[in-house]
């Protein structure tokens, strides 16, 4: 029977299989202390490498946990591993701290030079992948923990087309990692937010979860109060992944990822007309900017995946995270 003491616990001093996702401009310092606190694996979401906001959130996460030497040993952090190729500015400022990160995470992208400089130090490598055939490049690069993310996932996935879902895409993971690089461990990630997705996880052959939306709606979250009422009061029919909102918010994805958020009115104008979309923004940007700045969530987006229609209150990260670890105990034991 899968346990929820296993060989990630024991590797990264955890007291639950869970890591929390280092989900660009939410996951700040006080989000990934409340989840080392709480005995996960926390993490700075260092997304686009923006050095300075990295320095401050990731400063400030192990000030949060200066007092707690078993906390601070489980703190880390999380990259965009295509713009980390753009400019690492923010990863060479991390590795250059005195304290090193329990793991560093990186995801969207062939992680082979940019992790050289992390596995040369020895901190232990963590790779997100969606797809079997990025995997052994991902082993190859040195990853001690690989993270399947299905595409039920919020945020940023492999787009629609080519996406797997997390129920198959984790126990194909775990037999190939099995007769590959049995020593890898495997976390899946994708629609996990309760107790009873974690201990699905692990009957699926994961060694944990990584949990994201609901810890995005959690009170630590750098995610507003009415963007975290808004996915509250949402099911998860109401999500919808595309590349409207990247096109909005002008980033320059690589063409095989797109982005799930709730599908408000502006997604649901531009999903017919990607094209179009991308040929004249401007207006379209315009409104969804104005949308942010008033906090219209029918304009702004609201970065939660399928998982969101388990989200039905906000709380403190800390008793998120107990919560899904004691359902999942209790799940598993009655197994």
């Amino acid at each position: 029977m899968p346990s929820a003491d296993n060989r990630f616990t024991r590797r990264f001093g955890l007291l639950t299989p869970i890591a929390a996702a280092p989900m660009a401009f939410a996951s700040g310092g006080e989000l990934a202390a409340a989840g080392a606190k709480a005995g996960a694996l926390g993490m700075v979401g260092g997304a686009y490498g923006d050095r300075d906001w990295t320095a401050r959130e990731y400063t400030s996460a192990v000030k949060l946990l200066s007092d707690d030497e078993a906390a601070v040993a489980r703190l880390g952090c999380g990259f965009i591993t295509w713009r980390m190729e753009q400019d690492r500015s923010a990863l060479d400022w991390l590795l250059d701290q005195d304290h090193t990160p329990a793991a560093i995470m990186l995801s969207f992208g062939d992680p082979t030079e940019v992790a050289k400089p992390i596995t040369v130090r020895g901190i232990p490598l963590i790779c997100q992948i969606q797809t079997i055939a990025q995997l052994p490049q991902a082993v190859e690069a040195g990853a001690c923990v690989i993270v399947a993310q299905g595409g039920e996932a919020g945020g940023h996935g492999m787009n629609a087309l080519d996406g797997r879902s997390t129920f198959t895409l984790v126990p194909e993971v775990a037999d190939w990692l099995a007769a590959h690089a049995p020593d890898v461990q495997l976390l899946a990630a994708g629609g996990i937010a309760d107790g009873r997705g974690l201990a699905a996880a692990l009957m699926l052959g994961a060694d944990g979860a990584l949990v994201g939306s609901r810890l995005w709606a959690s009170e630590e979250s750098l995610a507003t109060a009415a963007a975290i009422d808004t996915a509250i009061a949402a099911d998860g029919d109401g999500s919808a992944r595309s590349k409207v909102f990247d096109i909005l918010r002008e980033k320059d994805w690589p063409a095989e990822y797109d982005f799930r958020a709730l599908r408000n009115a502006i997604h649901r104008e531009g999903e017919e007309r990607i094209a179009d979309l991308e040929a004249d923004p401007a207006a379209a940007i315009a409104d969804y900017k104005a949308g942010v700045a008033t906090g219209d969530f029918t304009r702004a987006h609201v970065t939660v995946g399928e998982g969101t229609g388990l989200i039905r209150s906000s709380a403190s990260a800390g008793e998120i995270i107990r919560t899904i670890d004691a359902e999942a105990r209790r799940l598993l034991g009655e197994a």
